[in-house]
């Protein structure tokens, strides 16, 4: 478990089409656990906003739920940790993040942003001009910090389910049959928390 001091309030990012009532079960296991847990409601949440747009949302969010520059831990579930990334990588949330886990997330881009033509969903498709920005300095950013991907092997959301891994930190693979299910699979539920509680100064490689 993580020593007191390393216990920080933690920041919970939705997917497309969802909102921070997505996180019901994760944040009363937060909470149960005595943290401090801030869920945003990003808009729209539709794939009609980019993801620089999305992700200035959350800038603002952090800085007005948690203020004066404290460190926070930060979780990302789908398009979230896209949003995620980018709050860090580009708008310099890495000067506040401490621990940084990723959902579901695609890294990689996924298929399905296919369907739709949305400036979101653009970005969202394997080979974007934003996934590549992201990942020409992911390494030596994300570095920075404690970083955990969790990914099922079985999602039909993100395609290929692969995209889901950071080649950055650590690596969890949770078989949760559905994409959705990440949010409320007790394994995950439990490796999320356990990543959540990390102990800080650890590199995981």
């Amino acid at each position: 478990m993580s020593a007191a001091g390393d216990r920080h309030p933690v920041v919970l990012v939705h997917g497309i089409w969802k909102s921070g009532r997505a996180f019901r079960a994760l944040t009363a296991r937060l909470v149960k656990a005595g943290r401090e847990v801030h869920a945003i409601d990003l808009v729209p949440n539709d794939g009609r906003a980019g993801i620089e747009a999305l992700a200035a949302q959350l800038a603002a969010f952090v800085e007005a739920r948690v203020p004066g520059g404290a460190p926070i831990d930060l979780l990302g579930f789908s398009m979230g940790g896209i949003v995620s990334r980018y709050y860090l990588q580009r708008l310099g949330g890495l000067d506040r993040v401490r621990r940084f886990v990723t959902v579901s997330s695609p890294h990689g881009g996924t298929l399905t942003a296919y369907v739709r033509r949305l400036p979101g969903a653009l970005q969202l498709r394997p080979g974007s001009e934003l996934l590549r920005d992201l990942d020409r300095d992911a390494a030596e950013q994300l570095g920075r910090i404690d970083v955990t991907s969790l990914w099922t092997p079985l999602d039909l959301m993100i395609l290929p389910a692969h995209s889901s891994r950071l080649p950055v930190g650590r690596e969890i693979l949770v078989a949760a049959p559905l994409h959705a299910l990440m949010l409320h699979d007790p394994r995950s539920l439990r490796q999320i928390v356990a990543a959540l509680e990390a102990p800080l100064g650890q590199r995981r490689g």
